[in-house]
C-alpha cells in the first residue's frame, strides 16, 4: 500500500471531496427525472423577481444530458452543456489527480499550481456567459 507525505494528504483529500460532490450533482441529476420535473431546488431569483436568472433550466438540463438529450437540453439553458462539461472534466481531473497523489515522487506544489490554473481557466470558459450576463446588469 502506497502512503502519503503528510503534507500530500490535504490535496488527496481535497481531490476527493471535489470528485464527490460532482458526482452527487451527477447523481441528482440521474435520479430528478425531467419528464417529471419535480426538483426539490427552485430558483431563488425566480421566485422573488418572476424573471428567470441565467442559470435557470440547469438542473432540468443536467437530467436531460445524462440521459443523452441534449438537443433538449440546449433549450432549457444554452449554456448548460459548457457547464456540464467542466464538471465532467473535473471529475475526470480530480480523480486523475487523486490517483497521481498515491505516486511517490510528485511535486504537490507544481501540481496544484497547474491544478488551479487549468481549473480556473475552464471555470472562467463554462460560467462566462452568466459572468457577462451579470457584469451587463451591473451597468
Amino acid at each position: 500500500m502506497v502512503r502519503l507525505n503528510p503534507s500530500d494528504k490535504p490535496y488527496f483529500i481535497l481531490n476527493l471531496i471535489l470528485a464527490g460532490v460532482i458526482l452527487l450533482i451527477m447523481g441528482y441529476s440521474l435520479f430528478y427525472s425531467p419528464d417529471e420535473n419535480e426538483y426539490p431546488v427552485s430558483c431563488i431569483h425566480e421566485k422573488l423577481t418572476g424573471e428567470p436568472c441565467p442559470s435557470c433550466g440547469l438542473s432540468h438540463a443536467f437530467s436531460l444530458i445524462v440521459r443523452g438529450r441534449v438537443d433538449e437540453a440546449m433549450v432549457w439553458n444554452s449554456q448548460s452543456l459548457r457547464v456540464f462539461i467542466f464538471f465532467a472534466l473535473q471529475l475526470v481531473m480530480r480523480l486523475g489527480l487523486a490517483l497521481t497523489a498515491l505516486r511517490a515522487k510528485v511535486n504537490f506544489r507544481t501540481v496544484g499550481i497547474t491544478d488551479a490554473a487549468v481549473s480556473g481557466v475552464m471555470a472562467l470558459t463554462a460560467f462566462y456567459p452568466f459572468f457577462r450576463v451579470l457584469w451587463i446588469s451591473l451597468f
